[in-house]
């Protein structure tokens, strides 16, 4: 597959073996997947209610636990966040009408699912919709984004815009204080789409009434300060995975970021998007999400059908791969480079900019 005309893409000897793998994939490509694209509806009855099963287990666990030792509710509430990841994911399939044939069944599902992820579900579909058409898209960020600057851009800032940005992307507030912020306060008022419709407002405020509930009915089981003990630590470590997760889909070492009018889906999918590469444990807490190239060339593929497009497509395996420490080495990666095409730290934007030594 050949790059865009004009597109400066700078690759060296580390990155043959992406371009290689690159190149052998066709453009019809995406259209040879659409016949994974259907539901199997009792494997998504299987999936749904194991994952809604062993989530109410942990809850339950975590409770009984607090009178031993909080230390142990803590250490409950990591499998718990899992299942709590995962039944995002399945809200996540449901929004790409993935998860079962019926469209309203996915939509209904999608929005019961919604008060427990603590995400209105109409109002992300929207944003996650736009997140899709645009991916890897200079022109075009925002929309469901983590955001990034181009090294011009963020040189161009004031010297508080930079620090703001620089805030913006430390680890502590990008994993930690940001996830918290988005889930438990924006997903409530949804004021960045005031003017986006009713819909937008109707489904986060419909979830908000079913958190209540579900909040109110569980305190009146067991009380305040339980639910808060048990609810609080698996939403804040849900959250923070989620965001992990969706970070490091597309901002990682060797991705490609287009400008509008050299972007295309299928471009955009293999090269803007990784394949994390996870231990099959924990592809299963994130429902494959890691197959994301995969899942951005045919959105409608169910999550447990990715792993066999990779198998039967084995030239999808090396593109985009990263690794769990790759992926964490590449939360250094703050800005797009656009004259090296590549990410680069603040580091590397500080060494750039130092005059040359004179002997």
């Amino acid at each position: 597959m050949e790059s865009p005309e004009g597109l400066s893409i700078v690759r060296d000897e580390e990155n043959a073996e992406f371009c290689s793998a690159i190149a052998l994939v066709t453009p019809s490509l995406t259209q040879q997947l659409l016949k994974y694209r259907h539901p199997i509806g009792t494997r998504a009855l299987f999936e749904l209610s194991l994952t809604v099963g062993l989530l109410g287990l942990g809850w339950v666990l975590m409770w009984l636990s607090l009178g031993l030792s909080y230390w142990l509710t803590l250490l409950i509430a990591l499998p718990t966040a899992g299942f709590l990841v995962r039944l995002f994911m399945i809200q996540h399939d449901c929004g790409h009408g993935a998860f079962f044939r019926n469209k309203q069944l996915n939509d209904w599902i999608g929005r019961t699912l919604g008060v427990f992820t603590f995400t209105p579900y109409d109002y992300w579909k929207r944003n996650h919709a736009l997140h899709h058409a645009s991916a890897g898209d200079l022109d075009r960020r925002g929309a469901g984004d983590i955001l990034i600057l181009t090294v011009q851009e963020y040189l161009s800032r004031s010297r508080l815009g930079r620090i703001a940005y620089r805030a913006y992307r430390n680890p502590i507030i990008m994993f930690g204080i940001g996830p918290a912020y988005l889930f438990l306060l924006e997903h409530r008022v949804p004021v960045e789409q005031m003017r986006s419709g009713w819909r937008v407002w109707v489904s986060a405020i419909a979830t908000n009434v079913g958190i209540i509930g579900f909040a109110t009915g569980m305190i009146w089981l067991i009380g305040v300060k339980p639910f808060v003990a048990v609810q609080l630590p698996v939403v804040l470590l849900a959250s923070s995975g989620g965001v992990w997760l969706f970070y490091v889909q597309h901002q990682f070492d060797r991705v490609v970021w287009f400008r509008g009018e050299h972007w295309n889906l299928q471009d955009a999918a293999l090269q803007g998007s990784s394949h994390y590469d996870l231990p099959a444990w924990l592809r299963w807490f994130t429902a494959n999400i890691g197959v994301h190239h995969v899942h951005h060339l045919c959105s409608r593929i169910p999550f447990y059908r990715l792993r066999q497009v990779l198998r039967d497509y084995p030239q999808l395996q090396s593109v985009g791969r990263v690794t769990f420490w790759e992926s964490v080495r590449s939360v250094r990666l703050a800005l797009w480079d656009e004259s090296k095409g590549k990410l680069v730290s603040f580091r590397d934007v500080r060494a750039s900019a130092r005059p040359p030594l004179v002997n």
